[in-house]
């Protein structure tokens, strides 16, 4: 069995990382960041030119009709950027979500434009912080309108729809609402990292259309999140490659007592720590990758060791970067806590690292209980 990529794979990784330090670096999602900008969108149009926002598209709907292997490179690179893009909210949910569960209709009406680019989607499920399953949703659909709140919805602002989380009846279902449309009321929230901000969407009688099977929300957001998990940990393994890369140049160019200090022992062995962390994330990545693309049961707990592991890793990189930049690694001007705000914010999306421990051990413990049945 290989876990490596194909020699096209790589190309396309690289082709990606080309354009991304040419059109995204660390300065322009501090420019978002510091302005009013909900999003870069000259970044936003040159992924949609180069094809990425229909990689999993198929080629009837304007896709690229690749695979998820391929999306997975780009997401890498898309992290590594710290590309201040709303991708993740329109390509591993809203996208994903449509995919999954829209019918032949929705399709054709959605899945066109995202693969060009021409509306940009999110996934809206909180009702409150910390939310992070189906549990508590009380925001009502009623066969054809939406009532009720969401927050914190990432890239809300920016989105030009949304699929909401809703209780429909005794169950819960998924619906479409056009956030361009009326009934919708939208306003920013603060941000741990305001180049992707948050926002509050309330609906009032709201026209919206079911997504998928009604009272098949919970189904259908477990297998969502599932597969945005391994895709949102390759993103996260992205930054902290690229963090940990800009640390260790640091710790070498940085002298202390006439010699770098990188060749300090404290230093040395944390550097050497937070690589295995990386790279055993990146190899839990990898089998999530495998497990995604062949559409394997082992995805449920191969998710959840790449969404852990890979969230671990962000953080520990992400807060040690400053550390070892020292004094100045806590200043506006060094891009350390750019790092570290993109690290908090993703090890939130789609639910907490703690809760993605919880779901690893009780779905480890349905697998044995199973097999010993």
């Amino acid at each position: 069995m290989n876990f490596d990529f194909s020699d096209d794979q790589k190309m396309l990784q690289q082709a990606a990382r080309d354009f991304l330090q040419e059109a995204s670096p660390l300065s322009v999602c501090r420019s978002v960041l510091e302005s009013q900008q909900l999003y870069s969108k000259p970044v936003w149009q040159g992924a949609a030119q180069l094809g990425w926002l229909g990689t999993v598209i198929p080629e009837e709907y304007g896709g690229a009709g690749f695979g998820y292997l391929e999306l997975a490179v780009i997401a890498e690179e898309v992290g590594r950027a710290l590309a201040p893009i709303p991708f993740a909210s329109t390509a591993y949910l809203a996208t994903e979500a449509i995919l999954l569960a829209g019918s032949s209709a929705q399709r054709q009406e959605f899945l066109p434009k995202l693969a060009a680019g021409e509306l940009v989607g999110t996934f809206a499920i909180a009702e409150r912080p910390g939310q992070n399953g189906v549990e508590g949703v009380t925001t009502a659909f009623d066969g054809t309108s939406l009532t009720g709140t969401k927050v914190p919805v990432l890239d809300g602002e920016a989105a030009d729809f949304a699929v909401v989380v809703a209780r429909e009846g005794g169950a819960t279902s998924l619906v479409l609402v056009d956030l361009n449309g009326d009934g919708v009321k939208r306003s920013g929230i603060e941000s741990f990292d305001p180049s992707r901000p948050l926002a509050r969407i309330e609906f009032a009688s709201a026209p919206a259309t079911r997504l998928g099977q009604s009272g098949a929300g919970a189904a259908l957001t477990e297998k969502l999140f599932d597969r945005a998990a391994v895709l949102l940990a390759f993103e996260q393994i992205g930054s902290a490659a690229r963090a940990f890369d800009i640390t260790r140049e640091y710790t070498l160019q940085r002298y202390a007592f006439g010699r770098p200090i990188a060749s300090f022992q404290s230093l040395k062995h944390r550097l050497a720590d937070l690589w295995c962390e990386i790279e055993l994330a990146r190899s839990n990545c990898y089998y999530g990758a495998w497990a995604l693309s062949n559409d394997d049961p082992e995805l449920a707990v191969a998710a959840c060791l790449a969404r852990v592991s890979a969230s671990q890793a962000f953080d520990n990189v992400a807060r040690d970067m400053i550390q070892m930049h020292g004094g100045v690694g806590y200043t506006w001007e060094f891009d350390c806590h750019l790092f570290y705000r993109r690290a908090k914010l993703l090890s939130s999306v789609i639910g907490t690292t703690a809760s993605w421990k919880d779901k690893l051990v009780n779905r480890i413990e349905a697998k044995e209980g199973a097999a010993a049945a």
